[in-house]
């Protein structure tokens, strides 16, 4: 396994962020140390503007003086460079392919239902189609998508957490948020047996552990906030 000294590493983000959570739980996983930088995104610093120039987001990983940037990109580096350590990706490429494919829906289909969930919580016929979508296609499919995965074993990378838990377990305070901000349960076990198993497995485990953000009023007051500044910057754009 190549060595990293806690200098070696660094990682540019934010507490709130579950693109940054995926970073914290791989380098937990290889049994990394690195330096945590947390960004003020109301005043990017320097250092992230320089190393991610084209998007200028979290999370970037600086690897020595190399910046690797957007999350699922840097969970391969993380697990191609020190590969001895246990894996975040099937060594398959048939089942690597596989678990790419459920992160990009995770990304692509997920996040997006909850991002439209958020913006529009204030106005509850416009975030029902987004809460029917999430209940009844988004958590469905990944339901089926966990039985198919996982093989009877605790996560959807078998005995240990992988690459679809790490991105599928990031969202989850988020999705606690959108419960407690909306009055309503999504992830119950009468109907999501199987995911409500493998949540309390994934927030248990001892790479898991101290990396998800409290699921706490903190969090909630932080997504209002948020989307309060996204809809003022909206309006403003117009």
């Amino acid at each position: 396994m190549m060595a990293a000294k806690r200098s070696d590493l660094k990682l540019l983000g934010g507490w709130f962020s579950p693109f940054v959570t995926r970073v914290k739980i791989a380098l937990n996983i290889k049994g990394l140390e690195y330096e945590n930088i947390e960004e003020d995104l109301n005043s990017k610093s320097d250092l992230l503007l320089r190393s991610n120039p084209v998007h200028k987001k979290i999370p970037v990983l600086i690897h020595g003086d190399k910046p690797i940037c957007e999350s699922s990109i840097i969970l391969q580096y993380i697990d191609e460079v020190w590969s001895n350590a246990p894996s975040i990706l099937p060594q398959d490429a048939y089942d690597r392919a596989i678990a790419t494919f459920w992160v990009s829906y995770i990304d692509d289909k997920l996040f997006v239902c909850m991002w439209n969930i958020l913006m529009a919580f204030e106005d509850e016929e416009e975030r029902k189609p987004h809460f029917e979508q999430l209940e009844e296609e988004v958590l469905v499919t990944l339901e089926v998508a966990f039985n198919k995965c996982s093989e009877g074993k605790p996560f959807f990378g078998g005995n240990d957490v992988g690459f679809i838990d790490i991105a599928l377990g990031s969202f989850l305070p988020f999705l606690y948020v959108l419960e407690k901000m909306n009055g309503k349960k999504v992830l119950t076990v009468d109907k999501f047996p199987e995911l409500a198993n493998w949540t309390k497995n994934f927030i248990a485990n001892s790479v898991v552990i101290e990396t998800l953000p409290e699921i706490d009023d903190k969090l909630v007051l932080f997504c209002k906030a948020f989307r309060r500044k996204w809809v003022t910057a909206k309006a403003a754009a117009k």
